[in-house]
């Protein structure tokens, strides 16, 4: 099965084989975001949290870099003048709205990355539940240096992944960060060279679509929930998930091959 999703061709996707494949494509614009893009990869996401055939959703680009922020100069041909308040209200259903489904959508998500990561590409890649990237690509919140403040989550994610004092160096300091470095920090799955990127981010993904995807989403929320849950409350979700986990074909599939002595053959149900 192969099926066309996007309705914009600076965002493609297709699906086959439980992967919804998403390539972001505008290169010629270092695959920068338009309005229109983030509201597709919005619609995208969330349908695929909706839709049982998808077992893991695998974000990549066209071109030499994965994403160069959100396009500031498409916004600024505007002439009239912002309204106040309407930032904030705009992005209550624009980048806010991605990032939390990419955050609670019960599907793993993988990010492959080369080149520039910058800005909203960086939020997109901590919101990721698994980001291999180029050992040379370059990872940077040049928020500051441009004289505004970090959106995307990046001030709540970045921190969180490698802590306050490296993040002040990446959001006070806008200091660009090679993907090696963010592998050792912590920041990424695994960094690895230009030749060997397609081929280990394939490996992950083919290994997730084969995985217990009620599991692997269930425990994905659970993690989420755990960032501002006390452990009592953590303690009744995991309780929760265990009910609804240990009901799924899924776990009955490991009961039965545990039995036969192989290998489960899950199907995501």
């Amino acid at each position: 099965m192969n099926t066309n999703f996007a309705t914009e061709e600076n965002l493609l996707s297709s699906f086959d084989g439980g992967v919804l494949r998403i390539l972001l494509n505008r290169p010629e614009r270092k695959n920068s975001f338009t309005d229109q893009m983030v509201l597709d990869l919005v619609a995208l996401v969330e349908a695929a949290g909706h839709n049982s055939d998808i077992r893991v959703i695998h974000l990549s680009a066209v071109g030499q870099d994965f994403c160069s922020g959100f396009d500031l100069g498409e916004r600024q041909q505007s002439t009239s003048k912002p309204v106040m308040g309407s930032i904030q209200r705009r992005m209550e259903t624009h980048v806010n709205r991605l990032i939390q489904a990419m955050c609670f959508v019960q599907k793993p998500i993988v990010v492959t990355a080369r080149g520039w990561v910058i800005g909203l590409g960086l939020g997109l890649l901590l919101a990721a539940d698994f980001a291999i990237v180029e050992s040379d690509a370059t990872l940077w919140a040049p928020f500051t240096d441009l004289g505004f403040t970090p959106d995307s989550g990046v001030s709540f994610m970045l921190p969180a992944t490698i802590g306050s004092v490296r993040a002040r160096r990446m959001l006070l300091l806008a200091e660009k960060v090679s993907g090696t470095l963010a592998a050792e920090w912590g920041m990424v799955h695994e960094s690895v060279a230009a030749d060997a990127l397609d081929q280990t981010s394939n490996d992950l993904v083919a290994q997730l679509s084969g995985a217990a995807t009620i599991a692997i989403g269930q425990s994905k929320k659970l993690l989420h929930l755990a960032t501002e849950s006390t452990l009592a409350a953590q303690l009744a979700a995991e309780g929760w998930a265990m009910e609804l986990t240990s009901r799924s074909d899924d776990f009955k599939e490991n009961v039965v091959a545990r039995r036969e002595k192989r290998r489960p053959r899950f199907t995501g149900t």
